[in-house]
């Protein structure tokens, strides 16, 4: 993008606005703009531009309101609007986490990864429909991960490759569906922590039987050889090739066993006898009244009275949960060895691209990094779940630590942030949300139109400072072009010099009566007493210097120096102002200042309020007045206070100037007000004067952000209506 051509009529206020932006000067331009003239007019619409394609409709239908012509041009052509972005810290609607991601790792490593994992889900896809119909679990993958592993960072992969090897081929395949035993709201796992007395009694009398029986047992160590076990072997034995090659079974009491119907019909007769067992019964029957009462439980309750012994297998719920869950994976062995197969093969080629992607990582925690460094905000940005960005596919997310002075930092969501954040603090948040989007487009190589909208108000000059530091690093990126809108003056100047902006991509802007904007090449982005100085001969600036020189007299010396009594005889009527001339002044400037030293006074010798009040007539009779000149809104300002004084002294002539020590026109102001009350339109003008003027006339030499954002127009009706008061 090498020209930018802007032609906007009716835009948010923006009566016409036509202008080119030569970006083969420079890749950034600086635009001051008073409240009101342009800024957020010029900001909306572009923003309004850069939707155009998202809203997919008409730019005057975005906002509902008619745009009589929204024309911008890049090199000849309509520009595209995803090349445009409008960067304003008061938009807490914008949202980046999307574009966090997209930067963490190279296109060709996130293709890679992708390929790797559309693979994997494939075949995962159509294992876990087997195993939910086997299992019958409602979420089968989550309640499968789970039962080995409560740690959140591992996944279904990671534990079947784990537990493959557990997997039998001949297995009990469990006679109950999965949630039955092993509800989602955990209601069997309450009952049998809250009944464990009689779950206990059960237990101990199952082995109080097979201790007694010739095939059950329950060795010294606590392992039980018991229904379990037996169903074990019958499955090892049922074809009778174990007998076959002339091998028995020799139990115990010295029973001899040949064939495996002969151990069936034992193993038969010995649980038959096990669930005959009065006491059993009486135990089986507790818990089962205690199932009963709890209607939440009635699945698990038909599951027991069908297997009585299963309540064996839950006295340790856990253990046994893993079990069932082996039975079922038994079930599809050949396939879930295949998918961990699949998956240990395809793990070496993701680690590699993980190992890779890491490095790639710094361009995200860089951001954070330096925002945390440049910021002086009471919150600390931290990236939550780094490790889960690319092993599990999730989207990067931010979380933030509030520290209150010296208090325990206080982990805070974005909402609860920004809930205790003052206005400036959650500007710095919306600007951190920028950078990423900035940075994806930096990675992604897309040339970019960035407008930033007055991103530095509200903040301290620390934050101003560290905002400047950010534009400054823009400016030396390529695909960027940047144009920085402000209505803050010291920002202005500021900005002009950190980034070394010459004059020709430095713009005021003003507004005509027909709501016209024109861009002026940029002043004052330097010392403008100096300026002033050099220009001493101009009659507006001989004016202008009477505050200047004031002031400096007032910081150096005191307040009733003789010199700084003239000076302000110059911008009140004291006894002394008509009797002082153009001659005493410059001769108090050759006094106060050496670049002065040597020179001649530039103009006749006249009386000085008659000086300062054609000059301010000369200011009003120009057919075409620059709105951004310092001196014309020094010069109309004093004129101003000079006319009310002379009114409201005429009006007063019992008045002792020589006992107001201060605050003039204020004074006068107030005891006119007591004596006239009544005096409606002399009154409305006086108060503009009060309103307008102070800050214009005893100002600081170095803040003078009040006259440039005033209307030059301003002064000139109110210097006429004041000077038609006498």
């Amino acid at each position: 993008m090498k020209k930018l051509y802007i032609d906007f009529e009716n835009c948010f206020g923006i009566g016409k606005l036509n202008h080119e932006f030569d970006f083969e000067k420079s890749k950034s331009f600086l635009i001051y703009a008073p409240n009101g003239t342009m800024k957020t007019s010029f900001a909306r619409t572009l923003d309004l531009i850069s939707k155009k394609d998202e809203k997919n409709l008409p730019c005057d239908r975005i906002y509902n309101t008619r745009l009589t012509k929204c024309e911008v041009l890049a090199d000849g052509n309509e520009i595209n609007p995803n090349s445009i972005l409008v960067i304003n810290a008061e938009d807490n609607g914008f949202d980046a986490s999307s574009k966090i991601s997209t930067f963490l790792a190279s296109k060709d490593l996130k293709e890679k990864y992708d390929a790797i994992y559309i693979e994997l889900n494939s075949g995962k896809s159509e294992f876990i429909k087997k195993l939910k119909a086997i299992s019958q679990s409602t979420d089968c993958e989550t309640e499968f991960v789970n039962a080995f592993s409560e740690e959140s960072l591992v996944t279904f992969f990671e534990v079947l490759l784990a537990q493959v090897k557990n997997l039998k081929d001949k297995f009990n395949k469990p006679q109950f569906r999965y949630n039955d035993v092993f509800d989602k709201k955990g209601n069997v796992k309450k009952f049998l922590d809250k009944n464990q007395a009689i779950l206990d009694q059960y237990v101990s009398n199952y082995k109080n039987i097979i201790s007694k029986s010739k095939f059950f047992r329950e060795s010294s160590n606590n392992n039980t050889f018991g229904t379990y076990q037996a169903n074990e072997i019958l499955k090892s034995i049922e074809d009778n090739s174990y007998f076959d090659a002339g091998h028995k079974f020799v139990l115990e009491d010295g029973t001899e066993i040949e064939n495996s119907e002969q151990l069936k019909k034992l193993v038969q007769d010995e649980i038959h006898s096990i669930l005959n067992d009065e006491k059993l019964k009486q135990s089986f029957e507790r818990v089962d009244r205690a199932i009963g009462a709890n209607a939440e439980l009635r699945s698990f309750q038909k599951v027991i009275e069908k297997d009585n012994l299963l309540l064996v297998n839950l006295e340790d719920y856990d253990k046994f949960k893993k079990e069932v869950w082996i039975n079922f994976l038994s079930e599809i062995k050949n396939e879930a060895e295949d998918l961990s197969n699949l998956y240990a093969k395809k793990k070496i080629e993701l680690e590699k691209i993980i190992e890779e992607s890491k490095k790639e990582f710094e361009l995200w925690t860089k951001i954070i990094r330096t925002f945390n460094s440049r910021f002086f905000v009471p919150f600390k940005v931290l990236l939550a779940n780094q490790d889960d960005i690319i092993l599990k596919q999730e989207t990067a997310n931010l979380e933030f630590e509030y520290i209150d002075r010296n208090d325990t930092p206080i982990k805070q969501t974005k909402d609860s942030l920004l809930a205790i954040l003052s206005k400036g603090e959650q500007r710095a948040y919306f600007i951190l949300q920028f950078l990423f989007e900035i940075e994806s487009r930096k990675q992604n190589n897309d040339t970019t139109l960035l407008i930033f909208d007055d991103i530095a108000d509200s903040f301290d000059y620390k934050n101003k400072f560290a905002i400047i530091e950010y534009l400054k690093e823009l400016c030396q990126i390529d695909i960027f072009r940047i144009i920085i809108l402000t209505h803050n003056f010291d920002f202005y100047r500021t900005v002009t010099s950190r980034l070394s902006l010459s004059r020709q991509v430095v713009y005021m802007a003003t507004k005509s009566d027909s709501k016209e904007i024109i861009l002026h090449v940029g002043q004052y982005v330097r010392n403008v007493f100096d300026y002033f100085i050099g220009r001493h001969s101009d009659p507006k600036i001989f004016v202008s210097l009477i505050a200047f020189v004031r002031n400096l007299i007032e910081y150096s010396e005191s307040d009733s120096c003789p010199e700084y009594l003239s000076l302000t005889s110059c911008l009140h009527l004291k006894p002394e102002s008509e009797s002082l001339t153009t001659n005493d002044i410059f001769s108090i400037y050759t006094n106060r200042l050496i670049k002065l030293h040597g020179k001649t006074n530039p103009f006749p010798d006249k009386d000085i309020v008659s000086f300062i009040k054609e000059t301010a007539e000369s200011i009003c009779n120009e057919s075409t007045i620059d709105e951004v000149l310092l001196e014309n809104k020094i010069t109309l300002a004093i004129a101003i206070r000079l006319n009310a004084e002379k009114y409201l002294i005429n009006k007063l002539s019992e008045v002792d100037l020589t006992s107001i020590s201060s605050n003039q026109t204020q004074t006068l102001y107030q005891e006119y007000k007591r004596q006239y009350p009544s005096s409606g339109a002399s009154l409305d003008v006086l108060d503009k004067v009060n309103l307008m003027t102070p800050e214009n006339i005893h100002m600081n030499a170095f803040m003078y952000e009040p006259l440039i954002d005033m209307s030059v127009h301003h002064l000139v009706n109110l210097y006429r209506e004041t000077a038609s008061l006498n």
